[in-house]
């Protein structure tokens, strides 16, 4: 059982950072932050879960029956992500690439201490065990210190390598495009890999920093022991309320100007961008026929077809797909039957992903997978990790992945240069 109180309070930039600091005590930390973009399917500004009672933390195999069996027993808030290498548990799949980060496929865990931001108050929510300090915590956060001149500080001395040079990213991109043309695939999503080894860093610095860059409507710190997510994604994996399913796949970028007359043409540019909106529907098509395995029969629907969404640094392509889905079907579910997310893979799903391991040069964990909860009731809400440093403390490894879509299309050179947009906010926020 949980005591739930209520405080009113306004969620300022420096109360974030007082609730991050302060949560730094734990081991397991997970915070959620729309950055106030309006949401109509999202129910929280933002949420903070810290501290397990119980948790699950697996490998691949039969990871989604072990989280619904997780799920079943504790029947409470959950925390957790799902890499994007659960998808050897769904098909005769493997990821043999390197992997220095050394993430758990899967991990969730049932928070004691659970903060949930609306417009104007905090929610609180408490496991019977700690209920007694929920008011000390409480006035340890609003009286945390922060000492904001140390934010100017000079950072440790962060050095970026390619894992995959531009003349080899060249070479596997026009390999992908050579299976499009044998009928094998329509689009994959190709990715890669920029790191930074023996490299010490402040991930809760380092994330503050990124989202003042970015402020995308699914920011995500996660402190799990040793690793560390610092996340700007700006992509929507899926969310359920009562028997409402979403998701919002993106496809379709491009850099924002400066200029308000040359942005707005950029806008209508990328709106009306044939290459860009075939990249988009192919992928509303895959998201239709992945929910359409659990969703009521005929309530599939797409509200949304490529609509430009505007972010700091680049408008993208979304669309909304949305269907209902029975009580009888599961959260875990819900997953097992559209993980991973079809933004991520290409289509068919399947092909796009063994071609995926077959050029990419670094095992993809936890990037391109996703962050998320479950509610006690079965609602959930789940991002897509891109945009995201991740950093593993005790082997003080660094590293950040970007991609794209490939397609018959394609142009090589405007691929790479679309990596190098989408990598802009991650490198500044590393390097200062």
């Amino acid at each position: 059982m949980r005591l739930i109180k209520k405080h009113p309070i306004v969620l300022t930039e420096r109360l974030k950072k007082q609730l991050l600091y302060w949560a730094q005590q734990f081991e397991e930390v997970i915070w959620m932050d729309s950055n106030s973009h309006s949401d109509h399917h999202g129910r929280y500004q933002a949420i903070l879960a810290v501290d397990a009672l119980t948790s699950i933390k697996t490998d691949f195999h039969s990871s989604f029956k072990e989280l619904e069996e997780y799920q079943s027993t504790i029947k409470d808030w959950l925390f957790g992500y799902l890499t994007y290498d659960l998808k050897n548990d769904l098909e005769d799949l493997e990821s043999n690439n390197l992997d220095r980060l050394k993430f758990p496929d899967l991990f969730f865990f049932q928070p004691k201490r659970l903060f949930f931001f609306h417009e104007d108050h905090v929610e609180m929510h408490y496991l019977n065990m700690v209920e007694e300090e929920m008011e000390g915590d409480w006035k340890q956060i609003k009286d945390y210190y922060i000492d904001e001149s140390s934010f100017n500080e000079n950072r440790s001395e962060v050095k970026i390598h390619l894992r995959t040079s531009k003349d080899s990213y060249f070479e596997k991109l026009k390999n992908i495009q050579s299976h499009i043309q044998r009928g094998d695939i329509y689009e994959a999503n190709f990715c890669q890999e920029f790191y930074s080894e023996n490299t010490p860093i402040d991930p809760l610095r380092t994330y503050i920093h990124l989202n003042q860059i970015s402020e995308p409507p699914f920011a995500t710190f996660l402190k799990m022991d040793d690793h560390y997510a610092l996340s700007a994604s700006p992509e929507r994996y899926l969310a359920k309320k009562g028997n409402q399913l979403i998701s919002q796949p993106i496809k379709g970028t491009a850099k924002r100007h400066k200029n308000q007359v040359k942005d707005q043409q950029i806008k209508e540019l990328l709106k009306n961008d044939p290459k860009e909106r075939s990249e988009n529907i192919m992928i509303v098509d895959l998201v239709r026929n992945d929910l359409s395995r659990i969703a009521d029969r005929g309530s599939v629907t797409v509200p949304e077809l490529c609509e430009v969404y505007t972010f700091k640094q680049v408008h993208q392509l979304i669309s909304t797909i949305a269907c209902t889905v029975s009580d009888t079907v599961s959260p875990s579910k819900v997953l097992e039957n559209t993980y991973p997310m079809g933004s991520m893979t290409g289509a068919p799903k399947i092909s796009a992903m063994k071609i995926i391991e077959t050029n990419e040069d670094a095992k993809r964990g936890l990037y391109s997978g996703s962050i998320g909860y479950i509610s006690p009731d079965g609602d959930f809400d789940f991002n897509v990790v891109i945009r995201t440093i991740l950093y593993n403390r005790i082997k003080q490894y660094v590293s950040y992945s970007v991609g794209g879509a490939i397609t018959s299309r394609s142009i090589p050179e405007k691929e790479y240069e679309e990596c190098l947009i989408k990598a802009k906010a991650m490198r500044e926020a590393l390097e200062g």
